[in-house]
This record gives C-alpha cells, sequence and structure tokens, in this order.
C-alpha cells in the first residue's frame, strides 16, 4: 500500500507533536509550523471540491479574471487588505492629488473598526469584497466562505454606501466552493496580472517603480496594499511616482469594473 505525501507529512507532524507533549509540552495543533498554510500551496490543493451540495445556479459558471483582452489604453489599479490607518490615509492623498481612481478589495473586519478613514473619501474609487478577517478561503466549505462574504457585503453597504459587485480572495487561492459562493452572491472574482516587487526592490523603490511602469499594458490588473508589512512603503511613497510614469505611457488609470467594462468577458450586473 503506497503512502501519499500529505499522508507522511501529517504522520511527521502528529509525531512531532507527541514527543512535545510527552516532553512536558503544551503545544495545540494548530501552533505547529503552518507547513501547508495560506502562504504556501497546499500538497492536495486545499478545499476545493466541484460543489459540496446541491446548487443549481442559472449560469452554471463563474467568470474569474486576473487581465482583460482590450486595445484600449486602460489599466485598473487595486489595493487589498484595508482600511488601515497606517497606510490608507496615505494612498487616499496620492490617488487624490492626482485624480487617480483606484479599486479597494477590504476586508470587512476593518471596514468596521476603521470606517471613519474612508468616509466620504471613495467618491471616485471602487470597493471589492476581501473576506471578512482575511481567511484562505480554499479551506473553507460553502458555508464559511459565504459568511465571510455576506459579512463583509454587508460592512462594505453599511459603512461606504457603495454595493461591492467584486470580490478577491486572500492570497488569490481558490476552491470550488469559492466559486460556488461568488456565483450564488453574484459576484465577479478578480486576480491580478502585475503586482509589486517590494521585497525584491526593498532597496530601490525606483526599480520597483520601473517594474510596474514599463511593464504594464492594457488592460493589466495591478495589486498593491494599503495594510500590512511597512515594506508596503517602497510602493506606497512612490505611488504617485508610478501614476504619473503610467500615464506618460499613454495609459489611463480606471476601476477594475470599468476595465472589466470594455472586455470580452461576461460581466455581472
Amino acid at each position: 500500500m503506497g503512502i501519499s505525501r500529505r499522508g507522511l507529512l501529517r504522520g511527521t507532524l502528529l509525531a512531532a507533536g507527541g514527543a512535545l507533549a510527552g516532553a512536558g509540552g503544551v503545544l495545540a495543533a494548530e501552533r505547529l509550523p503552518r507547513w501547508l498554510g495560506p502562504d504556501r500551496q497546499p500538497i492536495g490543493g486545499g478545499y476545493a471540491p466541484g460543489s459540496d451540495r446541491n446548487i443549481w445556479a442559472d449560469d452554471g459558471q463563474q467568470t474569474v479574471t486576473w487581465h482583460v483582452t482590450t486595445d484600449q489604453p486602460l489599466v485598473a489599479l487595486t489595493f487589498d487588505d484595508g482600511p488601515g490607518p497606517n497606510y490608507t490615509p496615505k494612498v487616499l492623498d496620492a490617488l487624490d492629488s492626482r485624480e487617480c481612481p483606484a479599486t479597494f478589495f477590504m476586508v470587512g473586519e476593518r471596514v468596521q473598526q476603521y470606517h471613519g478613514l474612508i468616509d466620504g473619501r471613495l467618491d471616485r474609487h471602487e470597493v471589492g469584497n476581501h473576506t471578512w478577517n482575511h481567511v484562505d478561503l480554499a479551506e473553507q466549505d460553502f458555508d464559511g466562505v459565504t459568511s465571510q462574504l455576506r459579512r463583509t457585503h454587508a460592512a462594505i453597504v453599511k459603512y461606504t454606501g457603495k454595493t461591492p459587485r467584486l470580490m478577491r480572495p486572500p492570497w488569490g487561492h481558490l476552491g470550488g466552493s469559492t466559486l460556488l459562493a461568488a456565483n450564488a452572491m453574484n459576484y465577479n472574482v478578480a486576480l491580478w496580472s502585475h503586482q509589486m516587487r517590494e521585497k525584491f526592490y526593498q532597496k530601490d523603490p525606483a526599480g520597483n517603480v520601473r517594474y510596474i511602469v514599463e511593464g504594464v499594458r492594457p488592460g493589466a490588473v495591478i495589486l498593491a496594499h494599503d495594510y500590512g508589512d511597512p515594506l508596503r512603503l517602497v510602493t506606497l511613497d512612490h505611488l504617485g511616482e508610478m501614476i504619473d510614469g503610467i500615464r506618460a505611457r499613454g495609459l489611463k488609470l480606471v476601476t477594475l469594473s470599468e476595465l472589466l467594462a470594455v472586455g470580452d468577458q461576461p460581466i455581472r450586473d
């Protein structure tokens, strides 16, 4: 009988946990190193059923977009994980100074906690759903994903007055239950084609600007963050230069929904 890699790894973890407990250590399973955690691709692919219940969607399909096929000179700038006090006001100031629209994929509990930071500041911007507390949706069943999206949807509507029609899974991790839940809630799933490389360019912020400005093309979806590690400042301190550089190439920055509207993909209303 063969032994799978996942089974072997699970056995190793259990053995390690038993050894620690036997030595008098108290170590809960959830505190073991997350070798299969959300920042790594699961060996077995995570929780990804085609359908974990009888759900018959009218269209039987779900659109997932990471870039748009278009010859129009349009690019979308998106920000994940906010709002938060350290970076969101800084990002909004930079965008306002250049009258530049963007799409913010917001975390529901942070919207609830920090809604004062965005009150009256989102007129030109779009808001998308990025789950309630930034969990790995590929590890959730249908009910878990639906709860994450519904709570965030309600918070966004309550505190911004906007109705999100786009969702982005944290880390871009998708499972079958995520697609089903997004379909049931009439969401389009949005990923990205280009992202900031703050770790690579942490000593060369201008290089990060060049990487994005020279690399994007019509239909690109750019990923940035307005919450998290201080390395975000490699991008955020130079956001204006990035916007100016993209525009100097003849490209126009638009919201993600505006970009999707000119593409070939079917878009939900």
